[in-house]
């Protein structure tokens, strides 16, 4: 039944068997028969099957996060037996947005390196909610995210900041695109902003900002060396600075493989540390 309900997500998201088949590494008719084979346990019919592909039925969408989770739970099963054999070894999965991965997680998994060189990390970059529901699907460990509920990680503190020499007076706005915190913060506490340019990583926003191409709203981590060296400057405004709490976030401390607990232990320790500078920019 595992290997059937694989098949069926790889189905799901290649819309087409002959694709999943690749994936899977078998044959197409191995994997149509086994998408027959469980339809026929299921009773119901899981695609339509179309011109050029396969489309889930109605059955088959209300399948795919109960597949998932099952799939979830058995890898979760499958990990805590092979770490409790040698607690050393193992996974963690942890995801969080572009400013939690690119500056506030690389010292404490570094950290995490040194202390379990032989554990798996896998990092993820994503929005908040799509951390979270992956999080609570069981694709990833652990997230950090701005959500209500969760475990104090930090705050983030938010600023403005423009060249040097630029004119902040009604100048447009370089932000992220929608769904991103930082975006819905902006236009939450600068409504009606005049929003020129949406990008998609921080350094890119960071780098138009510093060409004068318009104002930020960024983490004040992401800019630390910028403004140090007179890249960037801070605009003042009475709006900011716009503190973000970060959680932590997880489907429950008894369901963390011990390699997921520690790593989480190490996070917890790490809220007074802040990241180490680097040199001026070239």
């Amino acid at each position: 039944m595992v290997d059937l309900l694989r098949y069926f997500l790889l189905a799901c998201e290649e819309r087409s068997i002959t694709a999943a088949a690749k994936r899977a590494h078998v044959t197409q008719p191995a994997l149509s028969a086994a998408i027959a084979r469980l339809e026929s346990e299921l009773n119901v019919e899981l695609f339509h099957r179309e011109r050029g592909g396969v489309v889930p039925t109605a059955a088959g969408e209300a399948l795919i996060p109960r597949a998932k989770a099952v799939l979830a739970a058995i890898d979760d099963a499958r990990r805590a037996v092979e770490e409790v054999r040698d607690v050393r070894t193992g996974r963690v999965r942890i995801g969080g947005g572009a400013t939690v991965c690119a500056y506030y997680l690389p010292p404490v998994l570094a950290a995490y390196r040194a202390q379990h060189p032989a554990v798996k990390l896998l990092v993820r970059e994503g929005t908040s909610e799509g951390t979270r529901e992956a999080v609570m699907s069981g694709e990833l460990d652990l997230g950090i995210i701005t959500v209500e509920h969760g475990e104090f990680w930090r705050d983030d503190e938010m600023i403005l900041v423009a060249a040097p020499d630029a004119d902040t007076r009604g100048a447009p706005m370089v932000t992220f695109p929608k769904g991103a915190t930082i975006r819905d913060a902006l236009e939450r506490h600068f409504p009606g902003s005049d929003i020129v340019m949406e990008l998609s990583g921080i350094a890119s926003v960071i780098e138009h900002a510093a060409q004068g191409l318009g104002v930020a709203l960024v983490s004040r981590v992401s800019v630390e060396d910028a403004l140090a060296d007179e890249t960037l400057v801070e605009v003042k405004d009475p709006r900011t600075p716009i503190v973000r709490p970060l959680k932590i976030v997880h489907r429950g401390l008894e369901r963390l493989s011990p390699a997921a607990a520690a790593l989480r232990k190490l996070l917890l320790a790490s809220r007074t540390v802040r990241r180490r500078r680097h040199g001026r920019r070239s």
